[in-house]
């Protein structure tokens, strides 16, 4: 039992620094070629703070495990919302721009809504199976390349982000990149392993562990980040943060483990997608209740009441 136990806090510890250490190396390289702050931060550095979450889930999805791939994507929205956001606007009053409420909010709602739509299509609408096809894969595939493209459109909106990155040379933040990407993959590999078989020995379920220990280790990235974003009064930095952490993982990381094994939805309980559509929509209604066009501390308390009546529910019902 301490083997595994040990193995997952190399691996996790392997996955996070991964993780930082490819946020670095690409912002590097992508200021080096001249690309905006807004850019490198919506789509560089959202995607490096996915990197765990992709990481996991893609091992996940090749050993057939759908619970690892689906519990892991679905727990780390939920964290990141509930938790992170939560966390952070007690600390730091975060103000939403006119952009986060037409575009990037709605977003993140739409995206959990059709990942709804597409896993409960049978039960829904009685087509097909319930779960994640190569077909659902695919849309969900094209629906990230549409949001790339809208980031590009996008580019001259967000604020510079000074300073975050420390300038190197671009062969050294090459040298950084693929370090952190071998880093990621084996971290990402003791991570899952290791998690089975905790949950095995002590008679938990593969969704749980999915839920809690694999979202909450995957999700630090974001944590870190936002803190980070809290202290240095930049609120805007971990609001896109963690809006474009939620869109990669449904779009770039459901729809690549779709792809690479088909994805079912059998131990994903209707309250755990009611919770992540929960978190979506409180995050849009927290825009116009209380201190409107700002996520307060009073929304950070109610994000972690959320949070933690879902926990709870898990833990009641292992």
């Amino acid at each position: 039992m301490w083997i595994p136990c040990i193995l997952l806090l190399i691996g996790l510890t392997l996955v996070v620094f991964g993780a930082d250490g490819l946020v670095d190396g690409a912002s590097g390289i992508a200021r080096r070629f001249g690309l905006s702050e807004f850019v490198i931060g919506l789509t560089i550095v959202g995607m490096g703070t996915s990197a765990p979450e992709m990481v996991v889930s893609f091992i996940g999805a090749a050993q057939g495990n759908a619970d690892i791939a689906v519990g892991n994507v679905i727990g780390s929205n939920i964290f990141n919302t509930l938790l992170i956001l939560g966390l952070t606007a007690l600390l730091l009053p975060m103000g939403i721009t006119p952009g986060n409420k037409k575009r990037d909010i709605p977003m993140n709602i739409g995206i959990t809504v059709l990942l709804a739509v597409l896993g409960l299509k049978s039960t829904l609408f009685g087509l097909g199976q319930d779960g994640l096809g190569r077909l659902e894969g695919g849309i969900l595939l094209l629906c990230f390349a549409l949001y790339m493209w809208s980031c590009f459109r996008q580019k001259e909106q967000a604020p510079a982000d000074e300073g975050t990155v420390k300038e190197r040379p671009v062969w050294q933040a090459l040298l950084l990149v693929l370090g952190s990407i071998v880093a990621l993959i084996l971290g990402g590999r003791l991570f899952v392993n290791s998690a089975v078989q905790i949950a095995q020995a002590l008679g938990w379920s593969d969704k749980f562990i999915a839920i809690t220990i694999l979202a909450g280790g995957t999700s630090m990235p974001e944590l870190a980040t936002c803190v980070a974003a809290a202290v240095k009064k930049k609120g805007q930095l971990a609001l896109g943060n963690i809006i474009g952490s939620n869109v990669f993982n449904i779009l770039l990381i459901l729809g690549g483990s779709a792809l690479i094994h088909p994805l079912n939805f059998t131990d994903i309980s209707y309250i755990d997608l009611g919770v992540l559509l929960v978190s979506a929509v409180a995050l849009f209604t927290s825009c116009y209740v209380g201190r409107k066009d700002k996520l307060d501390r009073l929304d950070g308390v109610f994000f972690l009441l959320i949070w933690a009546a879902y926990m709870a529910w898990l833990i009641l019902h292992l």
